[in-house]
C-alpha cells in the first residue's frame, strides 16, 4: 500500500497540467479507486483532489511570477478554463489572488511533493478478527450529516437523543445477528472523507435478511462478504478515533486486505453511564488485496 500511494504521488507530478486516471491508476497499482482514495486522505490528512491542486497551484506560483505567459495561458495549463476560475483557485491556497502575486512576488504557500514512508509502530497489538458474514440488513433512523473527523458530531448526537427511550429498546430487541446491541452505521461516505462532505448516519441494529423490518424503519443492506473487526476501549469517542486512523496508518500497510465498499459499523459493547469510555468494535468490509 505504501508503495502503491507514492506510485500515485508521482502520478500526480507526471500529470500536473493534465487529468489524472486514478481509476486506471489504481488498477495499474492492483488495488481499487475506493481503497486508494480512502488510504490517502486518511494518511495524508486531505483528500486526494485537494493534494492535486495544492501542487497544481504550487507549480503554477512559479510561472505567475516568473511573468512569461499571460494569466489566462496559465490557468489553460493547469486545467482552468477562465482567468476568474484559476484566480479562485490559487487564492484558496495562496491567500492571495495570481494578479497581486505577479506584482509583489507573494506571499506564497507551498505544498511539498509528499513521500509516505513506513514507521516502525505498531508495538501495541490491534485487537483484530477477520470474519465472513452473509448478506444482512441494518435497520433503525437514518439521517444525512456531515462527516467530523475529531470530537462528538453533534449532528448524530441530536439525531440519537431525540429517539425516545422506549426506540432504542424496541430496536434492541429486533436486532437478532452480529454485530449485536445498538449500532453507529455510516454509509455513502465519500471515498476521499473530506470534512463536512455528507453521509448516512444509522442509528439501529442488524438483522437477518429474511427478518421482516417494520415499516417506520430505514434500512441499509450489508452485502455478503469479509468484515475486519477491531476492537476499543478506553475514553469516547477518542480511542474510536484513534482506531479508525490506525486501520490506515498501521493496519491495513501490513495487512493483505483493502477496504470495499460497504457501510462502516460501530457496535458499543460497553459504557461508562455518562459515556465518557466505552468499549467498542469497528467493523470494516474488507476484501483480499
Amino acid at each position: 500500500m505504501i508503495s502503491a500511494l507514492n506510485r500515485l504521488v508521482d502520478l500526480v507530478e507526471e500529470h500536473l497540467t493534465a487529468e489524472i486516471d486514478v481509476t486506471g491508476a489504481a488498477r495499474a497499482l492492483g488495488t481499487t479507486e475506493y481503497h486508494l482514495r480512502r488510504m490517502f486522505s486518511s494518511l495524508a490528512g486531505m483528500p486526494l483532489s485537494e493534494y492535486v491542486r495544492r501542487r497544481r497551484m504550487t507549480v503554477a506560483a512559479a510561472d505567475v511570477v516568473r511573468g512569461e505567459d499571460d494569466l489566462l495561458t496559465i490557468g489553460v495549463r493547469y486545467g482552468y478554463g477562465s482567468t476568474e476560475a484559476f484566480g479562485r483557485a490559487f487564492r484558496a491556497v495562496h491567500g492571495v489572488g495570481p494578479g497581486d502575486v505577479r506584482r509583489d512576488g507573494g506571499p506564497l504557500r507551498t505544498q511539498p511533493q509528499l513521500r509516505f514512508r513506513l514507521t516502525v509502530e505498531g508495538s501495541i497489538p490491534v485487537d483484530t478478527r477477520i470474519v465472513d458474514r452473509p448478506a444482512f440488513r441494518l435497520i433503525g433512523h437514518a439521517t444525512r450529516v456531515p462527516l467530523i473527523h475529531q470530537g462528538v458530531n453533534p449532528h448524530i448526537q441530536r439525531h440519537v437523543t431525540a429517539l425516545p427511550a422506549e426506540e432504542h429498546q424496541r430496536l434492541k430487541e429486533l436486532g437478532d445477528i452480529e454485530p449485536g446491541g445498538l449500532l453507529q452505521v455510516t454509509d455513502d461516505v465519500d471515498p476521499d472523507a473530506v470534512e463536512g462532505t455528507e453521509l448516512t448516519y444509522l442509528h439501529g441494529v442488524a438483522v437477518a435478511r429474511d427478518t421482516s423490518v417494520p415499516d417506520d424503519l430505514d434500512s441499509i443492506e450489508a452485502p455478503a462478504g469479509t468484515w475486519a473487526v477491531f476492537r476499543t476501549a478506553g475514553p469516547y469517542p477518542q480511542k474510536l478515533q484513534q482506531a479508525w486512523a490506525a486501520t490506515a496508518s498501521e493496519w491495513f500497510p501490513s495487512n493483505p486486505w483493502r477496504l470495499r465498499p460497504g457501510p462502516s459499523i460501530v457496535a458499543i459493547l460497553d459504557r461508562a453511564a455518562d459515556f465518557s469510555t466505552a468499549t467498542c468494535e469497528l467493523w470494516l468490509p474488507v476484501e483480499p488485496s
